[in-house]
């Protein structure tokens, strides 16, 4: 990676959230490979915060990326990490400057915002990288090899699955920015699992997704299901804040640190928040202090999907949200054998059949516990390095998300969507307009 020659690449924030600014920090451990010289953000302090942790000048601090635009193009690259929603609107003028751009997940909220900015990028060629960076875990890229070499033969079946924990799921999907899709724009599949779409059409890559049915439904943060008694905000008017699962007490209060970035937004700039402060925070209209089934969540907490592939394969999604503890599950079956494994102990097994052997199989345990499992798998640094080196030398590696590669998974997840709001009616892809 390091090139005495080469000059950094240049990188300015938009969105200065939590994602926008771990992908960032590469900077601070690798400054030779990239440099952050702006921020476009609406929140000042914010913007203060970036500019003092990554030294760049207050001219370069800009409330929004319609500013930052004005300014025309100030850097090599953007690192877009703000709300789903927004990162159409945002990326369009930056692209159009000819910046090149590292795009949070997902990339679009509909098929027309895809396609429309695929034109964009189409006009202008711009490389545009998608941080769909369970890639870039070592489970993931090991398995992505064993197939890639054959170890598996022909892929008959992928079964794929996502355990939401009970506590992200009340925390993102029904108290926070992601529970209501009115609001937030986005489904529980395109917003929590197009990591495990995206993953699932890169491991059966070169085939296609030919078809695909959904079933889902909110089964249990509804009101009917409040217990009897229940308050509307539990440390406010609720007597069953101590006994409550889901009381914000237990969650929030309990364990101060754990949904911090979410559950204390409004605390951010308050260096040593106190307790008694957090419950001033929940006695002034904090959302995290709602009642969980009295919110305006609207998006599901479970849904199984169901593909099929041109090669005649089949795959089956299922995200299951409310789980005792967060995992994500694999198992695929192959003509010369199958493969399953839990990407949260960082181990696989390979059963290959073998008719000799007194069981019929061999197994091979390929265990990558020694690789990490820090950011998303141990994926958060190696999708930045990868996105500087597709910048320096147009090269993709095997996990590379270039945007290109990313319409599959997209338009996966809103046909599933579309066929979850149909009652299960099957949905077909046309790829022609994107070859």
């Amino acid at each position: 990676m390091k090139d005495p020659e080469a000059k950094p690449i240049t990188a300015v924030i938009v969105g200065g959230g939590h994602r926008s600014v771990i992908y960032a920090d590469y900077s601070l451990k690798h400054p030779e490979a990239l440099k952050i010289v702006g921020i476009a953000d609406p929140n000042a302090e914010r913007r203060e915060m970036c500019r003092q942790k990554y030294g760049f000048p207050a001219e370069n601090c800009f409330e929004n990326a319609d500013e930052l635009a004005k300014r025309g193009r100030i850097a090599d690259a953007v690192i877009n990490g703000t709300m789903d929603h927004q990162h159409f609107e945002t990326s369009v003028p930056l692209l159009k400057l000819g910046y090149d751009m590292l795009l949070e997940k997902p990339f679009a909220v509909s098929k027309d915002e895809m396609d429309a900015l695929l034109q964009v990028i189409k006009t202008h060629g711009n490389k545009v990288m998608i941080c769909h960076v369970l890639r870039y875990a070592p489970f993931y890229r090991s398995i992505k090899e064993k197939l890639r070499s054959g170890a598996l033969g022909d892929i008959i079946n992928i079964q794929m699955a996502e355990h939401v924990s009970y506590h992200h799921l009340s925390t993102s999907y029904v108290r926070g920015k992601w529970g209501n899709s009115k609001i937030c724009k986005t489904t529980m599949l395109l917003a929590k699992s197009c990591h495990d779409v995206d993953l699932m059409m890169w491991l059966m890559q070169p085939t296609l997704p030919t078809a695909v049915s959904s079933v889902g439904g909110i089964f249990q943060f509804k009101p009917e299901n409040a217990p009897a008694g229940a308050g509307t905000r539990c440390t406010v008017d609720c007597p069953l804040v101590d006994s409550c699962r889901y009381s914000s007490k237990n969650l929030y209060l309990a364990h101060p640190n754990r949904w911090e970035c979410y559950a204390w937004a409004d605390l951010e700039n308050k260096k040593d928040a106190t307790m008694e402060d957090r419950l001033e925070s929940f006695r002034n209209g904090n959302p995290y202090n709602r009642c969980i089934y009295k919110c305006d969540n609207d998006v599901v907490d479970h849904q199984s999907v169901l593909i099929n592939f041109d090669s005649g394969a089949t795959g089956t999604f299922n995200m299951v949200g409310g789980t005792a503890k967060s995992m994500r599950k694999i198992h695929i079956t192959g003509t010369l054998g199958e493969l399953y494994g839990v990407l949260d102990d960082n181990r696989y097994t390979l059963s290959h059949i073998s008719t000799l052997a007194e069981s019929g199989f061999a197994d091979e345990i390929v265990d990558l516990s020694d690789a990490g499992t820090e950011g998303h798998g141990g994926g958060d640094d190696a999708l930045t390095e990868d996105f500087v080196r597709y910048l320096r030398t147009g090269e993709q590696s095997v996990s590379c998300t270039a945007i290109e590669n990313s319409i599959a998974g997209h338009l996966t997840v809103f046909l599933a969507d579309k066929s979850r709001e149909e009652g299960g009616k099957l949905q077909g892809f046309d790829f022609t307009k994107y070859k």
